[in-house]
């Protein structure tokens, strides 16, 4: 669970709370039981200022050109993964409601891997994680490190015992090849 402040405009221009909410994540059997996603807040275009704090509608887990948006994640170490998953069909529908269209930007060769197009920009809040690049290359990140990833094909993995997370704020760009 993760809490989330919202904060708006009035018409008058005064500042308020909108909402305080503490958020549910959608568990995905596929990644294991301590990965979590959350989908803190999103546009999939430029937001207006003033702004009332009336969440925009996203639907997809990444935003297209123009929109953002801002996450969390906590990865659970590798080890916890399911060695095997008996019902794949029902493990990609738990995906795909979890990360709505991230299976579209996912490597059909290797499934970890993914390559979107949006610059993002992550920082680990706790524990470590390996950012692993083209070649099997991998960096390794620790809390406090942030990375900024330019729509390079990349994977996280969990090397260690204990969960990490990490938060990210994800810009829509557009590929010009």
């Amino acid at each position: 669970m993760i809490r989330c402040v919202v904060a708006g405009e009035e018409p008058g221009g005064k500042s308020v709370v909108v909402s305080d909410a503490t958020l549910e994540f959608t568990p995905v059997a596929l990644l294991g039981p301590e990965t979590q996603f959350f989908r803190l807040w999103g546009s999939d275009q430029v937001s207006e200022l003033p702004n009332n704090g009336t969440p925009p509608e996203f639907d997809a887990y990444f935003p297209p050109p123009g929109g953002f948006r801002f996450m969390a994640s906590t990865l659970g170490p590798d080890a916890s993964r399911p060695a095997a998953v008996e019902d794949v069909d029902s493990a990609m529908a738990e995906l795909e409601a979890a990360m709505p269209g991230f299976q579209q930007w996912a490597d059909p060769d290797n499934p970890h891997m993914h390559r979107t197009d949006t610059i993002d920009f992550d920082i680990v809040v706790s524990g470590e994680v390996w950012l692993e690049l083209d070649d099997g290359a991998e960096v390794h990140l620790q809390a406090g490190d942030c990375v900024i990833l330019n729509g390079v094909r990349h994977a996280w993995h969990n090397h260690s015992t204990a969960p990490c997370q990490i938060f990210g704020a994800v810009i829509g760009a557009t590929r010009s090849h």
